[in-house]
Formats: C-alpha cells, sequence, structure tokens
C-alpha cells in the first residue's frame, strides 16, 4: 500500500504534509499560496487565541490578501490579531496543507502558507488582549502551558508550535 506521508492530522482529515525551506519570494509568487501563521511566544511561552467560530485555541494568522506577499500578509495579521506593528519576526518557512472541503473550498486541496515565528515582549494576557485589533474573532488568549490537554486545540496547530521553539 502507497500512503501518502505526513506530519499531522487533524479532527477534520486536514493533513500538515510538511515544512518546505521555500524562500519568502518564492512563495508569495506560488499559486497555492493562500495564507500565513504565526507561531508567537511571549518570553519562553508560547500564546495562543480562542477562535470565536471554531472554538479552540489556535496559532494567530489568516489569508492572504490579492496580490499581498507572505511578509505583508502576516504583518498585517499580526497587527489586527495582536495589536503590534513591531515586534520579533522570523520566516520559517513553508507549510504544505492538504485541507477537505471547508467553509473556503467545497474541494478537498493542497495549500501553501508562511509560517513565521514572533516574539512579543513579556507583559500579561489582560494587556495582551486589550491591544487585539479583532476581537471579534479571537475572543481569549491564553499561554499554552496553562490549556494544554484541558482546551481544544488545533492539532495542527499545535504540532506547528514545535517549529519554533
Amino acid at each position: 500500500m502507497n500512503e501518502k506521508k505526513y506530519i499531522c492530522k487533524d479532527r477534520d482529515g486536514n493533513l500538515l504534509i510538511s515544512l518546505d525551506n521555500i524562500s519568502e519570494e518564492e512563495l508569495s509568487k506560488d499559486p497555492l499560496f493562500t495564507h500565513c501563521l504565526a507561531v508567537v511566544k511571549v518570553g519562553s511561552e508560547y500564546l495562543l487565541g480562542k477562535n470565536k467560530w471554531r472554538n479552540r485555541f489556535e496559532i494567530f494568522g489568516g489569508c492572504a490578501e490579492k496580490k499581498e506577499s507572505a511578509r505583508e500578509c502576516i504583518v498585517r495579521e499580526c497587527d489586527e490579531e495582536l495589536g503590534f506593528d513591531t515586534y520579533d519576526i522570523t520566516y520559517l518557512g513553508a507549510i504544505r496543507l492538504l485541507l477537505k472541503p471547508d467553509y473556503f473550498s467545497k474541494e478537498e486541496r493542497i495549500e501553501l502558507g508562511g509560517l513565521y515565528g514572533v516574539v512579543l515582549p513579556q507583559m500579561s494576557i489582560d494587556s495582551l488582549y486589550k491591544s487585539i485589533k479583532d476581537k471579534e474573532e479571537i475572543t481569549q488568549l491564553a499561554l499554552y502551558s496553562r490549556i494544554k490537554g484541558i482546551e481544544p486545540i488545533a492539532e495542527i496547530d499545535e504540532k506547528l508550535l514545535e517549529f519554533f521553539a
């Protein structure tokens, strides 16, 4: 049997296939590029946001807008979801995903997304939450170490934390 290899599978059947060593410029021009995600650290702790619509904790990010580069996308998303326009940001590579039909498409598809690591200044969760601009989507913030095994966390996003140690 010739099964596809993958890094992680979530409860919806989506697969994290790989983290590819593709430059930001190449990624931005790839027709499969659709989004960017950020693994965020506050000090040595991972920060997650609770997504209102999916009712689970996730890393931060979102869809690229038309003609937006990967770098422009993650800067905009971090500004909207974290309220910061200056921070330490590192490009980690391109994540390749096999996604099942969902809100964005009725078809199963392969997508590429930029994966970034972001370090925020040390501050309280309450202070961080006050800086968020998109409180309609992000309803709560939490440190990963405090919710692991207690709150629902997106499986693929949880695996992506490992790429920004």
